[in-house]
């Protein structure tokens, strides 16, 4: 079987190669972040809708350095007004990076500062779902790394009772969303040219042979299907439809740490691939942490009009790839890593602030994806039992 790498994909493979090399005695480079690429309209100017600056406060810096990541500080309709970590050292350093000079020793502490419009929370994935509850019962917007809910739909469950009770937004930063061929997806879904879409595939490979040494250990033996927003918005980011049912096969690992008796979760898989119906037809989304080779996020997308994959169109007429630019960034933020993702992400939820309007990863698809992964891995125990994925909205 022939192996075809792209240019841009030779360039940054050897980019990360090279980038490898460097850092090996220095820190290491984690997946996403080397991947910067971003489409983006260099022809027109950002403009603001509101000259207004919120106050943001960030918690979270651990070993991603999310907290700064998505370039809040930067944003001119943002003030970062505060920033926690639980460890001194780290708090320290956001608070340099991001240009702050009130710190809190806890989001508990935080939340509790009345001064505050909104929340970014970059806290480990456990945390997630009850850190935003704290934001939102103390009044203020949040938006959150993902995944929303850390293997919990109960956790789940009252999140969204306290997005819906309180009337605040709520953000998943999910990535892949604004990747430049999801992106493309979306508008040319939105604007028909697929029709309806049948069929939708998305790819997580992430090698992990030593998994990343993250708060507490959580990500040593994570359920692939527990993380799988990257490739579930290869189908709820580009329609905002449901996954309704979902019947998953795990993967044996011969990785230690993915072992039932050598991780917290008693997880046996490195590899899950689920199988779903969706509102429009079906979907197959596949995470995976112990297969070398090429890694990344990635999908497809077939409807009954044409397909796409990446950049390439299949049976749809002749489109200008210029034409599904994204739109420019406001000065001093930049696309960032993932696919050029970050920027974007901080973009939409400041503007949902700004317009008053539900942000594109909002409380109801946020919940959707993340619960779809929650009940794979539940059917892959078993045995690929089909099962109901919950719906919120």
């Amino acid at each position: 079987m022939a192996f075809i790498l792209s240019r841009r994909g030779f360039l940054g493979s050897a980019a990360l190669l090279a980038a490898l090399g460097q850092a090996s005695a220095e820190e290491p480079v984690i997946q996403g972040f080397d991947d910067t690429a971003s489409n983006t309209d260099t022809t027109a100017v950002w403009q603001p809708i509101s000259d207004r600056k919120i106050r943001v406060g960030i918690v979270g810096y651990g070993v991603c350095k999310f907290g700064a990541a998505f370039g809040f500080q930067d944003h001119p309709n943002v003030e970062v007004a505060a920033v926690s970590d639980l460890f001194p050292d780290r708090c320290a350093e956001l608070a340099k990076v991001c240009r702050c000079e009130k710190t809190y020793p806890s989001l508990e502490e935080l939340v509790k500062d009345p001064t505050l419009e909104a929340v970014f929370v970059a806290t480990d994935a456990p945390s997630h779902a009850r850190h935003c509850i704290e934001v939102l019962k103390h009044g203020k917007h949040a938006a959150c790394a993902v995944p929303a809910s850390h293997g919990s739909l109960e956790e789940a469950d009252l999140l969204y009772e306290t997005v819906k009770s309180t009337g605040l937004k709520y953000m998943m930063f999910e990535t892949s969303a604004f990747h430049d061929d999801c992106f493309a997806m979306r508008k040319l879904y939105q604007a028909g040219t697929f029709g309806k879409l049948v069929y939708a595939e998305g790819e997580y490979y992430h090698y992990m042979d030593v998994p990343i040494d993250s708060y507490q250990g959580w990500r040593i033996g994570l359920p692939p299907q527990w993380y799988p927003t990257h490739s579930n918005a290869y189908y709820s980011c580009i329609t905002g439809g449901m996954f309704t049912e979902v019947s998953c096969i795990g993967v044996p690992s011969v990785i230690e740490h993915l072992q039932p008796g050598n991780n917290a979760y008693k997880n046996p898989y490195g590899t899950e691939i689920a199988q779903l119906k969706t509102t429009d037809g079906t979907a197959r989304m596949a995470v995976s942490w112990d297969t070398p080779g090429y890694p990344g996020e990635m999908g497809r997308v077939r409807g009954q009009r044409g397909a796409m994959r990446g950049i390439h169109f299949d049976g749809l007429e002749a489109i200008d790839p210029a034409t599904l630019a994204k739109p420019p960034l406001p000065p001093g933020v930049d696309a960032g890593g993932h696919g050029g993702s970050h920027g974007y992400l901080c973009e939409e939820f400041v503007t949902a602030i700004l317009a008053d309007r539900d942000p594109l990863i909002d409380i109801r698809l946020a919940l959707n994806m993340t619960a779809a992964g929650i009940q794979a891995h539940a059917s892959a125990l078993k045995e690929g039992e089909w099962l109901k994925v919950p719906q919120w909205g």
